[in-house]
């Protein structure tokens, strides 16, 4: 049975948001009310996407926080980095649904990182930093020591095929943490395709998940690979 994508009035009516997130749906909603009220016109969302921002956006970005949860059971390594934040999926979305969690979002552009400043200062996120920096950057720094350290989870979202994000996120994952990455359907063919850079980057056992959102709604997919 195909599934259909529920507008944000609809969803608002029911009860999936508050089982979704729980004590973290009063910060949702302040995120999704103020991508409706600027999120086109500051170009953080698409002019299609203003109806359907809970389903398209927070909900799938909501998808990825029990993979994240699984990875960081270990009370000493509760450190998450989103690479290519933008709007803030999945980092948002993962900083409010998981307040134990050290969450620093990477984004290079500063529109967008003024976006995510705000979003952190409106939703009352203490647990997130924000970073204006390339990835590539970042590593740079990472790699010569720079007071920085490399965090259980990475992250992303719509950011690049795994042949350039093997390598833009692998570095950044501390020994023994995970990649996760939220992705479509092309998920398999492209960590086969990325079978070479993910080794290189010190990856190993990649998989392709199915992500579920909620009862009713089409699932989307993770790829996980742990780090050497």
């Amino acid at each position: 049975m195909e599934t259909r994508i529920h507008t944000d009035e609809e969803l608002e009516q029911s009860t999936v948001l508050t089982d979704v997130f729980g004590s973290a749906f009063d910060q949702m909603k302040l995120f999704k009310d103020k991508l409706a009220r600027e999120g086109e016109e500051r170009g953080i969302i698409g002019p299609r996407d203003v109806d359907i921002i809970w389903e398209r956006h927070i909900l799938n970005s909501a998808a990825i926080v029990p993979f994240i949860e699984a990875s960081t059971e270990d009370e000493r390594f509760k450190t998450v980095a989103d690479i290519g934040s933008g709007g803030g999926f999945p980092g948002i979305v993962v900083a409010a649904c998981l307040p134990d969690h050290d969450v620093t979002l990477i984004e290079p552009m500063e529109r967008r990182v003024d976006w995510l400043n705000e979003c952190v200062t409106e939703l009352n996120l203490e647990n997130v930093t924000v970073v204006r920096q390339r990835a590539e950057d970042y590593i740079k720094a990472l790699k010569h020591g720079k007071e920085l350290h490399p965090f259980a989870v990475v992250t992303s979202r719509a950011v690049a095929p795994m042949t350039k994000l093997s390598g833009w996120t692998l570095p950044l994952v501390r020994h023994g943490g995970q990649l996760i990455a939220l992705k479509g359907r092309s998920a398999p063919a492209e960590v086969h395709k990325a079978a070479k850079e993910i080794q290189k980057n010190g990856g190993r056992n990649p998989q392709v998940l199915d992500a579920p959102i909620a009862d009713g709604f089409e699932s989307t997919y993770v790829v996980i690979v742990n780090k050497k």
